[in-house]
């Protein structure tokens, strides 16, 4: 990771370029420490160039926050890509930490003057971490239920439905026993009792997943369905692990583990 300093007159910008893990962790502070010296206790961190961050840099942000806070200044977060904007509000760090869509708000936000956001075409990283992809074991419950509807478009690939189908829905929650995730019914044209019936309580899935806060690619594993919950823009699903490898049970464990110690820095923070 790359980290540039951008001095303004009562505040200063840090841009952050590429992964931010544990290993960086220590330059953020360094650059913090070296601003606070130079008597500036305001401070952007602009993470739109940054694809990936842990538990532990995360913690980093919470930890160099409450050293500003302290000398009578504060930290805020400018431009997050999607994938440090998923993270930050899934585990709250927001409410702690104020976040802003550019550095000229995130700049107003100390009492300063506007400045010129910096003109960067660079392309952004951008993907939602919090999809789960899911197809029935049953390749004859797509034949039955989802080739019937209006629509023929694969959701996933874009040609027309076949025994490949596969559906995209949000995670909400996950442990080491169960994957909860939502489902507005995609390109399917199903209504949510149809889309309850095509996913029945019982039937098995192979699901694909992420960690966010872990970097690795999509988690694999096969699900059984145990509650639904019909809504008006579609169903919220509850499903139980039948097969799943130990590894990725000891990633899932890791990621359970990493968000409760994010949560507890959280509430110290607050304190």
């Amino acid at each position: 990771m790359h980290i540039t300093a951008e001095p303004l007159e009562n505040y200063a910008i840090l841009h952050l370029r590429g992964e931010f893990d544990t290993y960086y962790c220590p330059a953020l502070q360094k650059e913090v420490d070296e601003l606070q010296r130079a008597g500036v206790n305001n401070v952007v961190l602009n993470l739109r160039l940054v694809k990936f961050i842990n538990s532990t840099a995360l913690g980093a942000i919470i930890k160099a926050n409450k050293a500003l806070v302290k000398a009578g200044g504060k930290l805020v977060i400018a431009r997050p890509s999607s994938f440090c904007k998923d993270i930050i509000e899934k585990v709250g760090l927001d409410r702690v930490v104020p976040v802003f869509g550019s550095d000229e708000e995130a700049g107003q936000s100390f009492g300063a003057e506007s400045v010129d956001a910096a003109d960067n075409s660079e392309s952004v990283f951008e993907e939602d971490e919090s999809s789960v992809l899911f197809a029935p074991v049953d390749a004859g419950r797509i034949e039955h239920f989802v080739t019937q509807s209006k629509t023929q478009t694969n959701p996933v690939h874009g040609h027309s439905f076949g025994k490949k189908w596969s559906g995209v829905g949000r995670m909400s929650a996950l442990d080491t026993e169960k994957l909860t995730f939502t489902w507005s019914g995609g390109s399917t044209d199903l209504d949510p009792f149809a889309m309850s019936q095509f996913l029945a309580i019982g039937t098995e899935w192979k699901v694909k997943f992420r960690l966010p806060l872990l970097q690795r690619g999509y988690c694999e594993a096969v699900m059984t369905i145990s509650e639904i919950e019909e809504r008006s823009d579609g169903i919220k699903i509850v499903s139980s692990f039948s097969e799943v490898s130990a590894e990725i049970r000891d990633a899932i464990h890791q990621y359970s583990a990493d968000l409760a110690y994010l949560k507890d820095e959280l509430k110290k923070a607050t304190e």
